[in-house]
C-alpha cells in the first residue's frame, strides 16, 4: 500500500513538474507574440513612411507592405513555436503543407497574384493611363494583386482578372502623351487637291483640341476609282481624342461642303460601239 502511494505520488508530481514547466513556456510564447507583434507593426509603420518619401508606385506599396508583414510574421511563429517546445521542423513542414493546400485550393487565383505581381513590377501602365486590353478600352481607375479596374468612355467600370491581361496585348495609350487621330476623306477627280488641303489644314490650325506640336498634317492618301482620297493627320492630347475625333471631323466636313467641295459619287465610263 504505501509503494501504491508513493508511486501515485511520484505521477501526480511529475504531472505538475510538467505541467509547470509547459505553463511557463506557454507564457514566455504568449509574451514573445505580444512583443513580436508589436515590434512588426512598428517597423511596417517605418517601412510605410520610407516608402511614402521614395518613388515607389503607390500600386505597389500596399502589396510590398502586406508581403513584408506576412514574411515576419511567418517567422515570428516559427521562433514561439520553438519557445513553447513544438520542433520548429515539424512546424515548417506544417506551415507548408497548409501553403500546398492553399495553392491548390485557389490554383486560378495565384495565377492572377503571379500576374498582379509582375504588372505592378514591370508597370506596362500606371492609374490614370489609357490603355486597351482583353477588348476593353479605358482609363486605369485601380491595379490590385488580383484584377485590374478600367472606366471607359461610357462610364462602365470593367474588372479584368490580371492573369486574362498578362495573356494578351496590352496597348498603352498614354506613353508617348500624345495620340494622332488619321481622318480620312475624298474629293471628286478634277477638283482643286492643294486648295482643299489649304481649307483642312486651316481647320487643323485653328481648332483648339489639335496639338500644335506635333504639327498636324494633309496629305493624299490614296487614288481611288472615283475620288482622290485625302487624309488628315492631327494629334491631340489622351483626354481630347474623342474631341478631335468627332468634332474635328464634323468641322473639316463643314469647311470643304462651304467650300463647294461635293462629295464624290461612283462613276463608270460606257463606250458604245456601233455595229
Amino acid at each position: 500500500m504505501t509503494e501504491f502511494k508513493l508511486a501515485l505520488q511520484n505521477f501526480f508530481n511529475s504531472i505538475s513538474t510538467g505541467i509547470g514547466d509547459w505553463g511557463l513556456k506557454l507564457i514566455g510564447g504568449l509574451a514573445a507574440l505580444i512583443v513580436g507583434l508589436w515590434i512588426i507593426r512598428m517597423v511596417i509603420k517605418g517601412i510605410a513612411q520610407v516608402f511614402d518619401r521614395s518613388k515607389i508606385d503607390k500600386t505597389l506599396r500596399p502589396f510590398l507592405l502586406t508581403l513584408i508583414s506576412f514574411a515576419f510574421k511567418a517567422l515570428l511563429f516559427i521562433s514561439i513555436a520553438g519557445i513553447v517546445g513544438i520542433p520548429t521542423a515539424s512546424f515548417a513542414a506544417l506551415i507548408a503543407g497548409v501553403g500546398i493546400a492553399i495553392g491548390a485550393a485557389f490554383n486560378g487565383s495565384l495565377g492572377h497574384l503571379a500576374s498582379g505581381v509582375m504588372l505592378l513590377i514591370f508597370r506596362p501602365f500606371k492609374v490614370g493611363d489609357l490603355i486597351e486590353t482583353a477588348g476593353t478600352l479605358g482609363f486605369v481607375k485601380e491595379i490590385s494583386v488580383f484584377v485590374t479596374e478600367l472606366e471607359t468612355f461610357q462610364n462602365k467600370t470593367e474588372i479584368i482578372p490580371n492573369g486574362t491581361i498578362t495573356a494578351g496585348r496590352i496597348t498603352n495609350y498614354s506613353t508617348i502623351g500624345n495620340l494622332r487621330v488619321d481622318m480620312l476623306f475624298a474629293i471628286r477627280y478634277g477638283a482643286d487637291v492643294e486648295a482643299a488641303k489649304k481649307i483642312v489644314m486651316d481647320v487643323l490650325q485653328k481648332d483648339e483640341n489639335v496639338l500644335k506640336d506635333p504639327a498636324p498634317r494633309v496629305g493624299v492618301n490614296n487614288l481611288g476609282e472615283s475620288a482622290i482620297e485625302l487624309v488628315a493627320l492631327p494629334y491631340s492630347s489622351v483626354e481630347g481624342y474623342w474631341d478631335v475625333y468627332w468634332d474635328t471631323r464634323q468641322k473639316i466636313v463643314e469647311a470643304l461642303g462651304s467650300a463647294g467641295y461635293e462629295a464624290p459619287l461612283p462613276q463608270r465610263i460606257i463606250t458604245m460601239q456601233q455595229a
